[in-house]
């Protein structure tokens, strides 16, 4: 048996039997992490108000076998959001996020990556407790997203050639590849081909909201022509990676757009 002491985010929860309830959590040390709180529900000596959506936890998790569901067996709270609970647009952006994570988030990995991605989801649930989220914003997070998990798209290169990007001729869009994660430019672009168009200057924009901290996106200018194009960009890169329409989807689309 191995014991695992470590924080943790709660993505998901789900009440099994008639006590107990299974949790999927996030973890700087094991990414995705499923675990079942035995007699959760049952006792609130326990898990008092800890086990709830969008709370930091420091927990003690026991692995007893290979193939068996890991245990948790202490969880304290270390921070809750209730700014995110409390605002409709912030809790339907809470809940996107942490089902992004549940979906994409990987169960194993480089100590490094884990540690950088376990920082990123706290870092926005951070930002908009305090802070009204807007499309822009869904925008820029779902980008930042990516890159936490790996999965960030190319953005100032051909990813047929590794040219870097010029506009195209008199301003034209340029093509777009979903499925091989970037532009593609007019050298390489092959005849017939369906691609998605984005301006030049929309994927410079995006580029840049990758290099600013998270709580000074506010000062990067997205709008117009460039959001409408980076809100299709990341809503069918996003569909492509995670194949199915996420739950919260809809509702946050309802509520930001």
């Amino acid at each position: 048996m191995t014991t695992l002491h470590t924080d943790a985010l709660v993505l998901r929860t789900v009440d099994v039997g008639e006590s107990d309830r299974i949790l999927h959590l996030l973890t700087p040390r094991t990414g995705r992490l499923s675990v079942i709180a035995k007699g959760a529900r049952r006792s609130v000596k326990r898990f008092p108000g800890t086990l709830d959506l969008f709370n930091h936890l420091r927990v003690q998790v026991e692995r007893r076998r290979p193939t068996s569901m890991a245990r948790l067996e202490l969880a304290r709270l270390q921070r809750t959001f209730h700014g995110v609970r409390e605002h409709p647009s912030r809790f339907a952006l809470g809940c996107y996020l942490l089902e992004l994570l549940d979906r994409l988030a990987p169960e194993g990995g480089s100590r490094e990556e884990l540690a950088a991605l376990f920082r990123f989801a706290l870092a926005s649930l951070e930002l908009f407790d305090t802070s009204e989220p807007d499309a822009r914003l869904r925008t820029l997070l779902e980008l930042r997203a990516l890159e936490a998990l790996g999965l960030r798209p190319e953005l100032t290169r051909c990813v047929r050639c590794g040219e870097a990007l010029g506009a195209g001729a008199g301003g034209a869009p340029i093509a777009f590849h979903v499925g091989e994660g970037g532009p593609v430019c007019a050298r390489c672009l092959r005849e017939g081909e369906a691609l998605l168009p984005v301006h030049l200057g929309t994927l410079r924009t995006l580029d840049q909201g990758l290099r600013l901290d998270l709580g000074r996106l506010d000062r990067l200018g997205l709008g117009g022509q460039a959001l409408a194009e980076a809100r299709t960009l990341l809503a069918r890169f996003l569909r492509f990676h995670v194949g199915v329409e996420l739950r919260s989807e809809r509702f946050l689309s309802d509520r930001l757009g």
